[in-house]
């Protein structure tokens, strides 16, 4: 593989992806990759700046009823989010071991492009909904521990700065 997952405290993490503008064979690889880096550490879904690459790019797999859902989403946009709001506890391949509740809507309706580049729209609730918007603040330079509780973070400090370490040590 020719990436690997950053952890927070990576500059990538922070900045907002640059869009995609070529659909050719070299995306529908790297969303491959991205599947097997986001398997290999049992996510459910990744962004490409996770693996220190500025594009907007995500993959989601969710398990429904025994079967897997394989979505790619290029250049995605949200369109229109629910007034409901519900927390529900979040984690990140980016930031292993911290677990805590973000309230966000609870129906999400996202826009985007597959991998040849043609248009798509997906309205979306529950997980979908909320993996849509994780995995698209990834794309806007936002964490979800970015999301909860300034007081609440700060409990997670020395985690924080264990997890930023295991950058240098890869």
């Amino acid at each position: 593989m020719k990436h690997n997952l950053v952890y927070y405290g990576k500059d990538t993490l922070k900045q907002t992806a640059l869009p995609v503008e070529e659909f050719n064979s070299e995306l529908k690889d790297l969303s491959e990759e991205m599947f097997l880096i986001m398997k290999k550490n049992n996510g459910i879904g990744l962004a490409a700046p996770q693996i220190n690459l500025s594009r907007r790019i995500i993959t989601i797999e969710l398990s429904v009823n025994d079967s897997a859902s394989r979505f790619v989403i290029v250049n995605p946009e949200i369109e229109w989010l629910s007034d409901d709001r519900v927390p529900y506890e979040e984690g990140c391949l980016s930031i292993p071991g911290i677990y805590e509740n973000v309230d966000r809507p609870s129906a999400v309706k996202v826009r985007g492009y597959d991998l040849n580049g043609n248009k798509l729209t997906y309205d979306a609730e529950n997980v979908f909904a909320r993996v849509l918007q994780h995995e698209i603040d990834h794309l806007n330079g936002i964490l979800f521990i970015d999301r909860i509780e300034e007081f609440i973070r700060k409990e997670y400090l020395k985690e924080l700065k264990k997890i930023k370490k295991m950058n240098r040590d890869k």
